[in-house]
């Protein structure tokens, strides 16, 4: 979570810099309680964290209390996914918004009370269904998705594993990709603000069409995912 956290949090950085609004980003579940069979381990994630904000990301982290990381993220996604049905800047302010609180505020992003608050801030008001969170697995496991970030772009499907976080000599050593995320970038933001209309794929990627033509697969699902 928190590397995907960082590589949408540059990347969303990179699009305003470059004055790429026209390219829409949806963010779409991927319950690592359910990738791993088992609730998500807070000591290991403070951990990682810790180190991410230490040697490369002290602008994005602050504070974060294992004690507090729920082993479910069921919810939070529930939430993401029903805000995206509001609009695109919807769909990316809320989850971004719940990631914030987690890395600087340390609080407990899957509480009901946080929820509610989240979702009135941003006008959201259907919680969400876990079942639709269920639903993005599983589409998220027929598309081959192994790891988080992944990234769909029309046809393209990139792991953009921007920063690479390893244990050496028993510490954790965090290296950023540069070129993992400049590969990135260029596929997403380096390219004309208007292409024709493509294929959807059941909707496999962003369109990068106008704001006013953003395209709705037949499926109702927004173009540009990523699990």
């Amino acid at each position: 979570m928190s590397v995907a956290y960082v590589a949408l949090a540059r990347l969303n950085e990179r699009r305003s810099e470059l004055g790429r609004e026209d390219v829409h980003v949806q963010i779409r579940g991927w319950p690592i309680e359910l990738v791993n069979g088992a609730g998500v381990d807070g000591a290991f994630i403070g951990e990682k964290d810790e180190e991410i904000k230490l040697q490369v990301a002290t602008d994005l982290f602050a504070s974060f209390d294992a004690n507090s990381f729920a082993a479910s993220s069921l919810q939070r996604l529930a939430l993401t996914a029903a805000a995206d049905e509001v609009d695109e800047v919807t769909g990316v302010g809320v989850p971004m918004e719940l990631r914030r609180f987690m890395v600087k505020d340390g609080v407990d992003i899957d509480d009901p009370e946080l929820l509610a608050a989240v979702a009135q801030q941003y006008g959201v008001a259907d919680p969400g269904s876990v079942d639709v969170v269920l639903a993005e697995y599983v589409d998220g496991r027929a598309r081959h998705v192994a790891g988080s970030p992944r990234f769909f772009l029309n046809e393209l499907s990139m792991f953009c594993l921007s920063l690479d976080v390893k244990r050496v000599d028993g510490a954790l050593r965090v290296n950023v990709n540069t070129d993992a995320f400049a590969t990135l970038v260029t596929a997403c933001l380096d390219r004309p603000a208007e292409t024709p209309r493509g294929s959807c794929l059941a909707c496999g990627g962003v369109d990068h069409l106008t704001k006013a033509e953003r395209h709705r697969c037949p499926l109702g699902q927004t173009a540009g995912h990523r699990h």
